[in-house]
């Protein structure tokens, strides 16, 4: 061991590598974004950064710093003791109270864990499976034990943004980034140290290097050779892989220190180019950031580029308008906004706040959930491959205007949900996180165990701690800095089971779901954002994809559960499209309501009657299966119509409302399935060759489909206007009389022979009359509560195409005794193709 300016330090050094070449086109530029900036700057190679901190786990609110000893797809490596490095003189809780101080609000922090017994007394028929859950619950208790112990807890540990990345202090920008297969910096035998100034060279060995604890003295040991592993390049200079040298610590975290510009301003201006060069496994490798806050495609280029995003505070957006609460029935409009204008473009943020915002709000729903939001490099993956997770899509615009898209619902009371996808990631080694540092086990699964066959996409480990970092920062990123009140959840069941649900038809059987084939460590990660976000946001909204219906899914992590606030009820969707392809005489009453109402109690969900998928180009929205080519040629109201359109528009407004009706205590709709949008949609594509010879031919990148054509919806001489005026009716009726959050539900006829069904939900009475050609007179119907009823909603009404068959001035006053099951009855005029709800006429 020697001393050197008073700093212990081991020799420790790594064979000779290779220079990196330069290589970049230093000329290139982009006009995209901001005016040109001077880009020159004084090259610094004094006192290390106060920044800079020696671990790769650095938290700003921490003292404390944890690096696990192992970084493998084992998830026992949590349980080793890991290694301690102090940070920062204050101690967590002096720097929480200090930022508390600061925020002028009052600390957050996430509740410590309950005993996960409650789902027990919720369903006794767990008991059999308690050896698994107890399980399951002990690993997030050490879990959090951990991130507690080592890190602060989640709040700090969900913050990892703040150090890892770019952070800029008033003294300058420090760039962090875990790289570990990066290879190391310095080696001994060469002649001549070509990679750096000369000027330079001692003082950047001795300064870089001894941060690495490594001997550097040249006098002492000879020449050295120093060759650039890990390089910050970009406009700001010149892309020179030179200039800028990251030093690594010992556990694979690379960083670097900027200081200001000697007139104050930053080094790397906002809105300039930038990348990490790494000599990797793989080869030199340019990357972006895997932190970076924006991305962007320069016209005629294919990759993507790294942006620094940090505009002076007089551009930054300021939120003007409180979020809304969290509503009780929630009812959510999902939408594209690169798919939202009537004309074939990419629609902007702008645009959207502006123009659809307001249907949005005048249809009657309270939540807009909106894909496509995180960076992807595929723009027909429809925003599922993505590559760059903390950036918006540069696509619509910029993360200021995406905010004021944000405060603009926010103004109009609606709550705003992001499509967040946590359950894989594009495989792109450009743009992405795919072999960023080289090698294939950075962020996921080595080997088959990291690739989903069927989304030709990358898997996490949620068994890495820094994975857990980065997606847990991720959510909190979201939700923070741009106003998110939830995420809808992509692919859960894909996270959650080690098949991903491929091939697996799910019966109920507790066995599939508490087994070897469950990704425990997958489970923990959602049980860890759930708590996350619910600690710190009590109102914000958490919704999960699950087809699999797993059990606790929707019960509080405290309580043994995986935490969601909602599952999304999938098997909805594709009920409806296995019922479309049977002549009307096959349908089973019995088995439409069985499929609606096949869900885990107290545990609620979103009913939707299509999804997004059944728009895209090769399959079949509902509009499409009912009226097929008939739409192009008969929906001018001062046309004659068909058999095939009088059919499909009144089957249309009753799968929806009785999918609303039954199917959960939340609903949604996917942009102008409202109003049965006559086109599906196409992204801008080209032809795909695989390696098996097969071909999937383009559409020569055209934005012909790529688009929502609202304006028919709003057109008075269409009849898209009446789906689109019934949609707007039944939100509001949810809104009057809050039937999907009601506990009481009470299925009184399914009539097969009739095709009649009769429910009550909360204080309604709907009537559904699925038969092609018989209505009836007189027809008794129960009820639970005497009195005198009205229609508040009729799909047979002209204002919804319908054909203007009931009186809804008629007053219904009830029988009493026993019928079908119900204390009182009265009598009704159900006409075919149908559906009615009637509510008591004192309701207020």
């Amino acid at each position: 061991m020697v001393v050197i300016h008073g700093v212990s330090v081991t020799p420790r050094f790594t064979l000779p590598c290779r220079p990196l070449n330069t290589g970049f086109n230093g000329n290139s530029s982009l006009s995209f974004f901001l005016k040109k900036h001077h880009l020159s700057r004084k090259i610094f190679a004094g006192k290390q950064s106060a920044e800079f901190d020696s671990s790769s786990q650095a938290i700003a609110a921490s003292e404390k710093v944890l690096v696990p000893d192992n970084l493998d797809d084992d998830p026992s490596s949590f349980s080793q003791e890991p290694q301690i490095f102090n940070l920062e003189s204050q101690t967590m809780e002096e720097t929480q109270a200090l930022r508390t101080e600061e925020r002028g609000v009052r600390p957050r922090v996430v509740p410590s864990p309950g005993d996960g017994k409650k789902i027990y007394e919720i369903d006794p028929m767990l008991r059999s499976y308690s050896n698994h859950l107890d399980y399951r619950y002990g690993q997030y208790k050490r879990l959090r034990e951990e991130i507690d112990k080592y890190e602060g807890g989640l709040e700090a540990f969900s913050r990892g943004y703040e150090k890892l990345g770019f952070s800029r202090s008033d003294a300058g920008i420090t760039y962090r980034e875990w790289a570990p297969g990066a290879k190391s910096l310095c080696g001994r035998n060469a002649v001549a140290p070509v990679s750096c100034r000369s000027s330079d060279w001692f003082c950047l060995f001795e300064t870089e290097c001894r941060r690495f604890n490594m001997l550097v003295a040249s006098h002492l040991y000879g020449n050295l050779y120093f060759f650039i592993a890990a390089s910050l390049i970009g406009d700001f200079n010149n892309w020179n892989s030179n200039a800028d040298i990251m030093t690594r610590n010992e556990f694979g975290v690379w960083e670097i220190f900027l200081p200001n510009n000697t007139d104050g301003s930053p080094a790397i201006p906002h809105g300039s180019r930038v990348k990490i060069r790494m000599d990797t496994p793989s080869g030199i490798k340019d990357s972006i950031p895997a932190w970076i806050k924006f991305s962007v495609q320069a016209p005629g280029e294919i990759p993507f580029n790294g942006i620094y995003y940090d505009p002076p505070e007089e551009e930054k957006y300021v939120f003007k308008h409180p979020q809304p609460k969290r509503p009780k029935s929630l009812r959510i409009y999902e939408a594209h906004v690169g798919m939202s204008s009537t004309e074939p473009m990419v629609n902007t943020y702008a645009n959207f706040r502006d123009d659809v915002l307001p249907r949005i709000k005048r249809l009657g729903y309270n939540a807009v959930q909106i894909m496509a939001i995180q960076e992807h490099s595929y723009y027909a993956s429809f925003g599922y491959h993505v590559t760059n997770f903390f950036a918006p899509s540069s696509r619509c615009g910029t993360p200021e205007e995406l905010k004021s898209l944000i405060d603009r619902a926010h103004e109009l009371g609606l709550v705003v949900l992001m499509d967040i996808v946590h359950s894989h990631a594009s495989k792109n080694t450009l743009d992405g996180l795919n072999m960023f540092d080289g090698t294939d086990a950075h962020y996921f699964h080595s080997g088959p165990r990291g690739y989903h066959w069927m989304w030709d996409s990358r898997l996490f480990n949620y068994g890495s701690w820094e994975v857990l970092r980065y997606l847990l920062s991720n959510a909190r990123w979201w939700l923070e800095e741009y106003k998110f009140d939830g995420f809808r959840f992509d692919g859960v069941t894909s996270m959650m089971y080690t098949h991903h649900g491929l091939s697996v038809g799910f019966t109920g059987n507790y066995t599939e779901y508490f087994g070897l084939e469950t990704d425990v460590d997958a489970v923990n990660y959602l049980m860890l954002v759930n708590d996350m976000i619910h600690g710190l946001y009590p109102e914000a909204i958490t919704v999960g994809e699950d087809v699999s219906g797993m059990p606790t899914f929707c019960i509080p992590v405290q309580d043994g559960g995986v935490g969601f606030d909602y599952r999304l009820h999938m098997a909805i969707a594709d009920k409806w499209i296995e019922i479309l392809k049977k002549r009307d005489e096959d349908w089973q009453m019995g088995d439409i309501i069985y499929t609606l109402t096949n869900r885990r109690w107290s545990e609620k969900c979103i009913a939707y009657a299509e999804s997004h998928d059944q728009a895209l180009v090769g399959d079949k929205t509902i509009a499409f299966w009912l009226m097929d080519k008939d739409m192009y040629d008969f929906m001018a109201v001062d046309r004659p119509s068909t058999p095939l359109i009088d059919r499909g528009i009144a089957l249309h407004k009753m799968i929806r409302l009785i999918t609303m009706g039954l199917g959960g205590e939340g609903y949604l709709n996917f942009m102008g399935n409202e109003f049965g949008h006559p086109e599906w949609i196409d992204f801008p594509r080209g032809e795909q060759r695989f390696s098996d010879g097969s071909v999937i031919p383009g559409n020569n990148f055209s934005y012909d489909k790529c688009r929502r054509r609202f304006d028919l919806g709003d057109a008075d001489y269409l009849r898209y206007r009446g789906l689109q005026e019934f949609d707007q009716a039944m939100q509001h009726l949810e809104e009057n009389y809050g039937f999907m959050t009601s506990e009481h539900q009470f299925i009184s006829r399914k009539d097969e022979a009739d095709r009649v069904i009769v429910f009550e939900r909360g204080d309604l009475v709907f009537v559904f009359n699925f038969h092609w050609t018989s209505s009836y007179f007189d027809y008794r119907i129960g009820c639970s509560k005497p009195g005198k009823y009205k229609i508040v909603l009729d799909s047979d009404d002209p204002l919804f195409g319908g054909f203007n068959r009931l009186d809804r001035k008629a007053e219904y006053f009830t029988y009493d005794g026993l019928y079908d099951g119900r204390p009182s009855s009265f009598m009704v005029y159900a006409p075919c193709r149908t559906a009615v709800v009637y509510a008591l006429a004192n309701h207020d």
